[in-house]
């Protein structure tokens, strides 16, 4: 028996050809686009047979009589007992135009194939969508009770529909699928559709939440999955039955489940916290219909609305199937699968497997490049005080992969050595002298830049000046004050600004500021460097809002204590566990790379925490540490206060210990 199969390289088409296949003496005829010649030998070793068996025939359903040649037709004509049209855009994101073309000119074009080629029967594959939003139950039999065909999806599957029952002068059989899912017994899937569009949220709640911990869900219409395999065994089968012609077949479960507990179900299947609380969206139907479309057409929910879709993972249209109104009675199908074990098996019973193979197979965040390379290759890089400490190991770490560093430094002792040191490594592309406490000197150095790069690709604010000294010994040292915010907010704020206009420009650019854990501890004996850094961080905070739709992205990296010159002139800091400056370039590697708006050590964040819930109790916990760790050589000299011991005690070592990496 010979068939005839359109999209029979698509996700449901290659399983059908399979198992058309299986049947004694078959020869199944494919149709191919002339770009995808190279998928025919792939698709023979997968279905185990040769080309005398599974005949590639090259066509476009696009065109008339599937721009399948005279001669070829004519070789076919009166051999096709069944020709199965599977070919069509099943994506809801999809352009009206390209929909319009492949559902609806395609179905003509493959019904005028058939009936050139004399084929015994005509089946299509449809799809619930076909249904539009119907409010009710939506019978095999039904089909000018389509309602709400708005969308180019649900309106050209409806019309390919129409062209098949008004047009086709061959027997036909109609299969409207549900949401199909992957494979039951490996859980093979070929694209993110439907449920899966969830399954980033759920991974995220994973990440953040313990498994215990009960999360809100939503309640929700009703969503009708079928694993493919259910599908193609359903069609093959039903297809071979007697006197079925001119009937339409759901291929739907007839126990569909609510969307709030389908999501549960693979939040269980991927070790997710359980969605036990839901949330019924028709909750909202309070609201006058006209009051949110207003709301909805303004332009400010377009872009919350628009940039949450985006973080969740989501298309715009998901909605659609949240409060999904239709359900589909499929006794017809049930009465041809009867006694043949074709049966949609229970959800529970296959979640693992779908949510295995897309956490193995489909994760979008598997298709990323997350190197650095891949973020920084062949991009500007600059790094300020790239000549010690963090800078210059961000600065190596940074040419070792490809970016284009431009090194600032500010002493020519330390630019003479910097320029040694990275003599002949590609990478490095230019060295330049700047204090950028002398803004003059700051608004030289970004003239020179902008006129030799244009642009800067990514800014690393990372030179900084710190003193350690108590407020207490401090009345009579404001210069301290002003030197350090000198430098750490006004010299990084002039060099932002005259680099901003550029990146603005090109709708591009990433700028990273080097803070301290200090900021979300309150550390004492910090507060002219802290209050510096704040001042860059509050900054920072606000022009992320205010570039937030030019493409600019603003990291802060409250970096714990890390080893450089910074600390030296502190003797007592040699006691102290602390990062070494290649760990802390490893943090200014995830902040090129993952882009995010803050990064910061655990012990950082529980600090703020502390301070933001009982910020009396933060006061008294640094105070005990200001209280049992010495001033620095230099304060104690200038203060007339006892010098520092030479080795600490039992209580310092313990703070030591528990508050590793906060500024003591």
């Amino acid at each position: 028996m010979a068939y005839f199969v359109t999209g029979g390289t698509g996700f449901i088409g290659k399983r059908l050809v399979q198992k058309l296949l299986q049947r004694p003496g078959s020869i199944v005829y494919f149709l191919i686009l002339e770009r995808e010649r190279g998928l025919t030998a792939p698709l023979l070793e997968r279905w185990g047979v040769d080309a005398s068996r599974a005949i590639a025939v090259i066509g476009d359903i696009s065109l008339p009589a599937l721009g399948i040649d005279d001669a070829t037709i004519a070789n076919m004509r009166g051999k096709i007992a069944h020709m199965f049209h599977l070919a069509a855009v099943y994506d809801l994101n999809a352009s009206a135009e390209a929909q319009q073309i492949a559902n609806v000119e395609g179905t003509r074009n493959a019904i005028a194939f058939a009936a050139a080629v004399e084929a015994g029967c005509f089946h299509i594959t449809s799809s619930i969508a076909s249904a539009g939003l119907y409010e009710g139950v939506f019978r095999e039999d039904m089909f000018d009770e389509a309602e709400h065909l708005e969308h180019p999806y649900f309106r050209t599957k409806h019309e390919s529909e129409g062209i098949v029952r008004h047009e086709c002068a061959r027997p036909w059989r109609i299969y409207r699928p549900g949401i199909v899912v992957g494979d039951s017994r490996t859980g093979e899937m070929d694209k993110i559709d439907g449920p899966y569009y969830f399954f980033k949220l759920i991974q995220k709640l994973r990440r953040i939440l313990p498994p215990w911990f009960p999360a809100i869900g939503i309640e929700g219409g009703r969503l009708n999955l079928v694993p493919v395999d259910f599908v193609v065994a359903a069609i093959d089968h039903i297809a071979h039955l007697p006197g079925r012609d001119g009937q339409c077949f759901h291929l739907t479960d007839p126990e569909p489940k609510r969307v709030g507990d389908v999501l549960d179900i693979f939040a269980r299947a991927a070790h997710a916290p359980p969605l036990a609380l839901r949330i019924n969206p028709h909750l909202f139907d309070f609201i006058p219909a006209s009051v949110r479309h207003t709301l909805a057409a303004l332009t400010v929910m377009k872009r919350i609305r628009g940039q949450l879709m985006r973080d969740l993972g989501l298309p715009p249209d998901i909605w659609t199937f949240v409060n999904y109104p239709t359900r589909f009675d499929c006794r017809e199908a049930q009465r041809a699968l009867a006694g043949s074990g074709i049966a949609v098996p229970r959800l529970e019973e296959y979640a693992e497997k779908l949510w295995d193979y897309w956490e193995r197979h489909l994760d979008p965040e598997l298709f990323i490049d997350r190197s650095l390379a891949g973020a920084v290759r062949n991009k500007v890089v600059l790094i300020t005080g790239a000549s010690s400490g963090i800078g210059k190991a961000v600065a190596l770490k940074v040419s070792e992969a490809g970016g284009k560093v431009v090194a600032v430094a500010r002493e020519d002792e330390q630019l003479a050595a910097l320029r040694e040191e990275f003599a002949g490594r590609p990478g490095i592309a230019s060295i330049h002298a700047c204090d950028l406490a002398e803004l003059d000197q700051v608004d030289a150095l970004v003239q020179r830049i902008l006129g030799e790069y244009g642009s800067v690709d990514i800014l690393i604010n990372n030179a900084g000046k710190s003193i350690r000294r108590a407020i207490e010994n401090s009345f009579d040292r404001f210069h301290d004050f002003q030197r350090c915010m000198q430098l750490n907010y006004f010299g990084t704020l002039r060099l932002t600004l005259g680099l901003l206009p550029a990146m603005v420009a090109r709708r591009r650019g990433h700028v990273i500021n080097i803070s301290s854990i200090g900021v979300l501890t309150n550390a004492p004996r910090f507060s002219a460097y802290v209050a510096s850094k704040a001042a860059m961080e509050a900054f920072t905070g606000c022009a992320a809002s205010e570039f937030a739709d030019h493409g600019i992205a603003f990291t802060t990296i409250n970096m714990p204590l890390v080893r450089t010159r910074m600390i030296a002139p502190t003797k007592f800091y040699q006691q102290v566990p602390m990062l070494e400056p290649e760990q802390a370039a490893d943090l200014v590697a995830q902040a090129i790379v993952f882009r995010p708006e803050r990064i910061a050590t655990r012990l950082g964040i529980f600090g703020a925490i502390v301070h933001a819930v009982a910020p009396k109790l933060s006061h008294l916990i640094m105070n005990i540490a200001f209280r049992t760790f010495p001033e620095s050589a230099s304060s104690t000299a200038a203060a007339g206060a006892l010098q520092a011991p030479a080795a600490p005690s039992a209580d310092q070592l313990a703070l030591m210990q528990v508050m590793r990496g906060i500024h003591l």
